[in-house]
């Protein structure tokens, strides 16, 4: 059974049918016993809304059992080493689902369990999230051929979202100021996936990028462990808050995206938030749509 920890370790056809089989729950959110008798790990090194109650209410609603562990219990790196909590982990459970600070330590999580390990969200991806955004994506427009313009900090969430997006033949704009741009190993993923599906990537500064976007989405401009650089990040992206002026640029159907949590105000403006084409909220739910798939195609 393979992990998870990035967006394209599904690859092509993997990510069709998770994404797939998602939208058939969304359709459909009666309980039911596809994973009866499997218990699921969720180990949460910092704090989590969206992504801790989607994973647990998902693994209910396939009647299986979520055990869910935070720092405090495992001491991840410091009661105990990486790869011992992997190995006793590894004998208890069915699925491993990580939510870290470092990605190595995900990888080493994988090495020494047998059993699939999920990424829920590390320094270098949120594949989980990409998923419930190329879901919500597709629930108003194919992305083969669309452009999707990302605007702010090249973080996990952009390195994840250029991947998938890329993976099904979109194009993809990546804007914001210079020296936030996404990590090259990423962007050269996501510009070899585009030539392989007819898609594109581009990164730059000039907010001409978002010019006819079918998709603008944002993220926050200081993720969880930057907070003491928030300040000095607020004043280098101010120019690129994603306002109505901003928005009017993209195409006129265009929809919004947040990954929330979203700081009002900075990376956002409240008539975006609540724009009658922002889909964050459809956004937020299909996370809870996605994981049940991405359950189902590694253990079912």
């Amino acid at each position: 059974m393979a992990d998870f920890l990035g967006i394209a370790d599904l690859g092509r056809d993997g990510l069709r049918l998770v994404l797939d089989l998602a939208e058939q729950f969304r359709a459909d959110r009666s309980h039911r016993s596809d994973l009866a008798g499997k218990t699921i790990g969720l180990f949460f090194e910092k704090p989590s809304t969206r992504t801790r109650v989607s994973s647990e209410v998902a693994a209910v609603e396939l009647g299986a059992h979520p055990v869910v562990l935070g720092q405090n219990e495992v001491g991840l790196g410091t009661r105990e080493s990486v790869a011992d909590v992997a190995r006793v982990l590894d004998r208890y459970l069915d699925l491993l689902a990580f939510r870290v600070f470092d990605h190595a330590g995900l990888v080493e999580i994988a090495d020494h369990s047998s059993a699939p390990v999920v990424n829920l969200l590390s320094d270098l991806e949120h594949p989980c999230q990409a998923l419930a955004d190329l879901l919500t994506i597709e629930q108003t427009l194919p992305i083969d051929g669309s452009l999707v313009t990302y605007v702010g900090d090249g973080n996990n969430v952009c390195h994840s979202l250029m991947v998938g997006v890329a993976m099904l033949g979109g194009r993809v704009h990546v804007v914001g100021p210079a020296g936030y741009e996404p990590k090259a190993q990423y962007l050269e993923m996501a510009k070899l996936l585009a030539k392989s599906t007819h898609g594109a990537v581009h990164v730059g500064t000039d907010l001409s990028l978002v010019d006819g976007a079918d998709v603008v989405y944002t993220d926050v401009w200081a993720s969880m462990g930057q907070e003491a650089d928030a300040d000095a990040r607020a004043e280098v992206f101010a120019p690129y808050q994603v306002d109505g002026d901003l928005f009017a640029r993209a195409g006129a159907d265009a929809i919004f995206l947040h990954d929330l949590p979203a700081h009002r105000g900075e990376e956002v403006t409240d008539a975006v938030m609540d724009h009658e084409r922002s889909r964050v909220f459809d956004q937020a739910e299909n996370r809870l749509h996605v994981f049940k798939a991405l359950l189902v195609h590694l253990l079912g």
